[in-house]
């Protein structure tokens, strides 16, 4: 028994309307979750069964097979991701360590500076929204959960942080491992 599917996902009917439909092989669901930031979609697997009933979405399997009880708890995790992103939106942020490291807003773009021969260049896809708090704070907001913790890693992904100085791009709150230098000596 799936604890997590049995959770019930409570959706507040004034700001969030919630359709299932049929899939175009009308072998998986389709839900679209409409809220005040955005749309979202996600297609549900044949042998789990999606129900809106008195503002309360439920989601259940049809099935004891295993990769249906294995899907139940997954599909019931990424409704909830979805209704809290059209709801209330995400948020990542990163902070830039090191002399001379930091972003510039340039329109939808940030331009870092983290210590290579030339800036790097970083354009935002059309749902996401990235922003800088001064120079050294990085700000991902997007309705999906999934693109912002991407978009969050790609932007990590271009100056990894170091683990001798501890120079690079991390998310906020991460503590870098950090490694003794040289033993040098004569």
């Amino acid at each position: 028994m799936s604890k997590i599917g049995e959770k019930q996902i409570n959706i507040d009917s004034a700001k969030i309307s919630v359709e299932i439909t049929k899939g175009g092989d009308f072998n998986h669901l389709l839900v679209t979750i409409k809220g005040p930031k955005g749309e979202l979609k996600q297609s549900i697997e044949k042998g789990i069964e999606v129900k809106l009933e008195d503002g309360i979405l439920t989601v259940e399997r049809k099935s004891e097979e295993k990769e249906i009880k294995s899907l139940h708890g997954l599909y019931r995790s990424l409704l909830a991701n979805m209704v809290e992103g059209v709801t209330n939106g995400y948020e990542k942020k990163l902070e830039i360590h090191g002399v001379g490291f930091r972003g510039v807003q340039k329109g939808k773009a940030i331009e870092f500076a983290l210590g290579f021969s030339h800036p790097v260049l970083y354009e935002a896809p059309e749902d996401i929204e990235i922003t800088m708090e001064g120079q050294e704070i990085v700000i991902v907001r997007g309705v999906d959960k999934q693109r912002v913790g991407q978009i969050a890693a790609e932007i990590r992904a271009i100056r990894k942080p170091e683990p001798y100085k501890g120079k690079g791009v991390r998310y906020q709150g991460e503590q870098v491992k950090r490694k003794a230098g040289k033993a040098g000596g004569s």
